[in-house]
């Protein structure tokens, strides 16, 4: 089995970490990655908003400007639902708290994620929000069906209905004359 090609943004103004991270995302397990980067948000929300495939986007904490968090806030308003690791070298917790509030899926302190750390997390990040939208539309494929056999339960009901009416009838009918005694 192939596995497709993993699309990640890298938003972070350091080029020297883009080299690390690049590095870090070699094939991993048999799965490729294509890393773009952006060293300003700008040119980040740019990338993100010209619908090239997009499967994740890391997203460094001190931006030029801005914060990573501040970044995420205004890509849950707009409901960009691509998958968010916010990486930072502050191991301040309350950071990863208030940045999970707005859709970021992971935290990451930059010093941790050596070696196998990055690209296992994209992985599972990825993987988790592929099976979040198969549950979404498992959801609604079941919401249709169930409306859907309400819908033909009401149909059943409506032409027992009309094939009852006409037969009560007929029974009627045939009971006056059976009580008339009609040669």
């Amino acid at each position: 089995m192939e596995t497709s090609t993993i699309h990640v943004l890298l938003i972070d103004d350091n080029p020297q970490y883009v080299d690390v991270v690049r590095h870090f995302l070699r094939p991993f397990q048999g799965t490729p990655f294509e890393l773009r980067s952006a060293n300003d948000p700008l040119k980040g929300l740019e990338l993100i908003r010209s619908k090239a495939p997009l499967d994740l986007i890391l997203l460094d904490y001190f931006l030029p400007g801005t914060t990573g968090v501040e970044l995420a806030k205004m890509l849950f308003s707009e409901k960009i639902g691509i998958p968010i690791i916010l990486l930072t070298s502050n191991r301040d917790f309350r950071i990863a708290i208030e940045a999970m509030k707005y859709g970021v899926g992971d935290y990451l302190i930059k010093e941790d994620s050596v070696d196998t750390v990055l690209p296992r997390t994209i992985i599972n990040a990825v993987d988790r929000h592929r099976l979040s939208l198969k549950i979404a539309a498992a959801e609604k494929q079941k919401a249709m069906a169930e409306r859907t056999a309400e819908t033909v339960q009401e149909l059943v009901v409506t032409m027992c209905h009309e094939f009852n009416n006409p037969l009560a009838a007929i029974k009627i009918s045939a009971d006056i004359i059976l009580r008339q005694q009609i040669s």
